[in-house]
């Protein structure tokens, strides 16, 4: 009887040694294929170009569209458009908002970014190939190569 059962817990621990050694040398081999999979998977990989723009609309007339925030961070868009007027293609792309009043459009939000001249005395100006515009947005043509800015200032 001593002898049987002596037999069987030798048994037992080398089943569950070569068990052991099974699963180690699995998760080994596993782990191996991961990392030439990933190196695969990396060398495959398209490179990712930098985008400094967004292209934001449809048409065949396009425009260069900086906005300018409060801290000074820029974000370019490139804007496509069918509409005349610098302030129909913004309104239709959803990058500008605002108020009608009796000089035009009175743009509060751009790019998603709201200046309130009522709290803070913040508003967001135009400006035309750097120019400050003459003209409100709503009723600026879109000029073809024209560089298009709104940047928050303070009054």
């Amino acid at each position: 009887m001593k002898k049987t059962n002596l037999l069987s817990r030798i048994s037992s621990l080398l089943l569950c040694i070569v068990l052991i050694a099974a699963m180690a040398l699995s998760l080994g081999a596993c782990a191996a294929d991961d990392a030439k999979n990933q190196d695969v998977k990396e060398s495959e990989r398209p490179q990712q170009v930098q985008q400094d723009e967004n292209i934001v609309g449809e048409g065949d007339i396009s425009f260069k569209f900086i906005v300018v925030d409060a801290d000074g961070k820029e974000t370019e868009f490139t804007v496509k458009t069918d509409a005349d007027t610098v302030g129909k293609a913004l309104l239709d792309a959803n990058l500008i908002a605002g108020e009608d009043s009796e000089y035009g459009l009175y743009v509060k939000t751009v790019n998603g970014i709201t200046a309130d001249y009522d709290t803070d005395g913040s508003y967001w100006a135009f400006y035309i190939n750097g120019e400050y515009a003459t003209t409100g947005v709503d009723s600026t043509e879109i000029e073809d190569g024209a560089t298009y800015t709104f940047k928050v200032e303070k009054g």
